[in-house]
C-alpha cells in the first residue's frame, strides 16, 4: 500500500505563514488560523510542506486501514485559500450565506476573507470540527 504523502511535520507554522508573499493573503491566513484554533482548542501543526492543520483524529477505512489526520485545515495556494471542511458542511444551508466561494469535494476555496461572511465561515469551521469529533469518538 502506498505511503501517505501528507504527514504532520515539525516545521514552524509561524515561519510558513510569515513566508506568504502577499500581505492580504498572509493576514487572511493568520485570521483563519485563529478561527480554527479557537474551534479545535489545538495548536496549529504543519502537514506536509503547505497545509496548516488543527486537532487530531484517527480515521479507520472500511478495509481496516487507519491513518492519523487533522480535524480541520487550510492551505494558502497560489490561486486561493483552500479550507478543508467536511462534505456535509459544504452542502449545508450555511453555504448560501457565505458569499463568494467555490467548492470541491471537501474543499472550500476563497480568494480573500473579505469576500465571505466571517461569522458564517466561523460556523462552518465549528460545524466541521463538531462532525469530525463525532465521527471519531
Amino acid at each position: 500500500m502506498a505511503e501517505m504523502k501528507t504527514k504532520k511535520t515539525a516545521a514552524s507554522v509561524a515561519d510558513f505563514l510569515n513566508s506568504i508573499p502577499e500581505t492580504q493573503k498572509r493576514e487572511d491566513c493568520r485570521a483563519i488560523a485563529r478561527m480554527m484554533q479557537a474551534a479545535t482548542k489545538a495548536a496549529p501543526k504543519m502537514w506536509g510542506p503547505g497545509i496548516v492543520g488543527f486537532g487530531h483524529c484517527r480515521w479507520v477505512y472500511p478495509n481496516g486501514r487507519e491513518m492519523d489526520w487533522m480535524q480541520i485545515a487550510f492551505s494558502p495556494r497560489k490561486a486561493n485559500i483552500t479550507l478543508y471542511l467536511t462534505e456535509e458542511v459544504l452542502k449545508s444551508d450555511l453555504m448560501a450565506k457565505l458569499g463568494k466561494n467555490d467548492c470541491g469535494k471537501g474543499c472550500l476555496y476563497i480568494k480573500k476573507l473579505s469576500d465571505v461572511d466571517v461569522p458564517t465561515l466561523k460556523k462552518l469551521i465549528q460545524e466541521t470540527v463538531r462532525q469530525r469529533k463525532a465521527a471519531t469518538s
